[in-house]
């Protein structure tokens, strides 16, 4: 059966690599037009050329208010309203916040939170338009913290509630906001945190199921089926959804494992920060080292 989507346009930011790309590929074969946002032009414009559908690049800072209405009416004009956006993009650093560097932390906030925000901003008017759809990609991250991971907890925690908020504000005008909570993927940034002792340690330490790495192609056919069907949650691997219940028990436990392990967790050598993890932090990184002052 034709899928929903065919000649939609759907929005996807974070789209250069990973999960973006993956899911790009995917809502692609579903016969829907794609927006495909993020810093890295050449990877953006090589992923267009690629898909069996119509396919805009468009680069652009998600955390830049007007550089995002500038895309969006670059999307309107070319492919006409979408009827979905993806938020995707998203940064990780690993590392104490003791000792994390400041501006490093705040970016962090700014991509995954902010400028989720500002994506919802920028493109309301034209899903009000279409009765489209608003899929957050938040995280396993954002039903229970864990050490290490300060930033990118916060803000996937941040961006969960927001969508919480976006949706009873837009559903009377017709608008479906969804949340994806996907656990590990197989992505540059993950393969790369597992290689630090600590988030290994973290992830490896997870009961069975939660701590396995997914395909990315398996989570991005998740991610399209809840497109289609609009749907207001989306957990990968699907019965992640049975420990929403039982979140309030998560802390607690996490804080009895970290007390004991953490001092461990890196082999005796001094726990440090990752730095902004895969390919895509340090396009991040390279992008905004004239604003914090440091090069790439």
């Amino acid at each position: 059966m034709a899928s929903p989507l065919r000649d939609r346009t759907v929005v996807i930011t974070g789209a250069a690599r990973g999960l973006g790309a993956a899911l790009a590929h995917e809502l692609a074969r579903r016969g829907a037009h794609l927006a495909l946002l993020g810093y890295e032009g050449p990877e953006l414009d090589a992923l267009a050329s690629s898909l069996p559908t119509v396919a805009l690049a468009v680069e652009v800072d998600i955390t830049d208010n007007s550089g995002l209405d500038d895309a969006a009416a670059e999307v309107r004009g070319h492919l006409g309203r979408p009827s979905a956006v993806v938020a995707n993009a998203g940064i990780a650093e690993g590392g104490p916040f003791a000792t994390s560097d400041p501006i490093s932390w705040r970016r962090v906030i700014d991509v995954n939170l902010t400028g989720s925000a500002h994506t919802a901003r920028a493109f309301l008017p034209d899903l009000t338009a279409t009765a489209g759809y608003f899929l957050q990609i938040a995280s396993l991250a954002s039903i229970g913290a864990t050490p290490m991971l300060s930033a990118y907890c916060a803000s996937k925690a941040g961006v969960e509630a927001f969508a919480h908020a976006l949706q009873a504000e837009v559903a009377h005008e017709g608008v479906a906001v969804g949340i994806a909570y996907p656990a590990w993927a197989d992505t540059d940034m993950i393969r790369e945190a597992d290689g630090f002792a600590a988030l290994h340690e973290l992830r490896a330490r997870m009961p069975p199921g939660v701590r396995n790495i997914h395909p990315v192609d398996a989570v991005a056919a998740r991610l399209a089926r809840a497109v289609e069907r609009r749907s207001t949650a989306v957990y990968v691997p699907a019965w992640l959804r049975l420990v929403q219940p039982l979140r309030w028990a998560l802390p607690p436990v996490i804080v009895r494992l970290a007390r004991h392990d953490l001092p461990r967790w890196d082999a005796g050598r001094p726990l440090s920060a990752t730095g902004r993890l895969g390919a895509g932090g340090r396009a991040d990184r390279a992008a905004t080292a004239p604003d914090d002052g440091r090069t790439g």
